[in-house]
């Protein structure tokens, strides 16, 4: 008989309660690999082992920091085999951090390049008549700034990459 106040076994329902997460998730942690497949009650509700919440807090905050599930499927698995993957993480996370590096370049070069085209629009505003049309998109589409035309292209880094851009990387 179990005399500690904690549960043994948790319904799928508590676990998704307790980690602040839908059944749903717990299922597809399942199919990823990240969460083992829970045993089944008699009535055929899944029953997940108390420290399955720890496995789900863990999962959590390594997709909050930049991992993918199958990533980290591909850790656990090693890490629950008896193995030390720690250089393995070690080197996905400083791949991330580098990534993250290179988004927030992208990103500071688009902050600039939009501070210059406002400016240049607050200019071309100020010669036309209230009312008249100073043809901004024309100017963005033309992909001139200040009369001169820019290098780069107008792609926000927050669009998702194409694979062509990925692999060019």
């Amino acid at each position: 008989m179990n005399t500690s106040p904690e549960k043994e076994f948790l319904l799928s329902g508590e676990l998704a309660s307790l980690a602040g997460v839908s059944a749903d998730t717990l299922r597809h942690y399942e199919r990823k690999g990240v969460l083992a497949r829970p045993r089944r009650a008699g009535n055929g509700y899944r029953e997940y082992p108390a420290a399955a919440l720890q496995r789900v807090r863990l999962v959590r905050r390594a997709l909050a920091v930049g991992f993918t599930l199958d990533e980290l499927a591909n850790i656990l698995r090693v890490r629950d085999g008896g193995g030390a993957p720690c250089h393995e993480v070690r080197a996905l996370a400083a791949a991330k951090l580098s990534e993250v590096e290179t988004q927030l370049t992208d990103l500071i070069a688009f902050r600039d390049e939009l501070r210059t085209t406002i400016k240049d629009w607050d200019t071309r505003l100020a010669r036309k008549k209230s009312g008249a049309r100073a043809n901004l998109l024309e100017a963005l589409a033309a992909n001139e700034t200040n009369g001169t035309t820019s290098s780069r292209r107008y792609r926000s880094p927050m669009k998702p990459k194409t694979k062509k851009e990925k692999k060019a990387k």
